[in-house]
């Protein structure tokens, strides 16, 4: 398996756990549980999650203050994001990554100023 690739879908409640780790570094479980918008999960729900994201690859721990673990993302952000997406393309536009550009611009969700910045990075990543 590649490095920094996602090793196993996420579940939501995974996915909201690693975003606070994303978004907040190495954290203790009662710190990933403050973190979160009311209503809070139970901190024993977010021990739990920990566990099976530690079990699959994507999070790591070590002994931090008085016995407790600190625990950190592994798999890195852009590598789901990426694999997210090609997953939303297979699923819902045949592949298509222009079918979801499309239905962006149809959905009046892309400004023609912003397409116009993605030709822009296009032609000069090609240069």
């Amino acid at each position: 398996m590649k490095a920094g690739r996602p090793k196993s879908l996420l579940t939501k409640k995974e996915e909201e756990i690693m975003q606070i780790l994303w978004d907040n570094g190495p954290l203790y479980v009662r710190q990933i549980v403050e973190k979160y918008p009311e209503p809070k999960p139970h901190r024993n729900s977010v021990a739990t999650i920990i566990l099976i994201l530690e079990q699959k690859g994507h999070v790591s721990r070590e002994s931090g203050e008085g016995g407790v673990f600190l625990y950190r993302a592994v798999t890195q952000r852009d590598s789901v994001r990426k694999t997210r997406l090609g997953e939303f393309a297979a699923n819902f536009f045949k592949g298509s990554y222009l079918g979801i550009v499309s239905e962006l611009v149809k959905d009046e969700k892309i400004s023609v100023d912003e397409l116009k910045e993605l030709i822009d990075l296009i032609e000069s990543g090609n240069k």
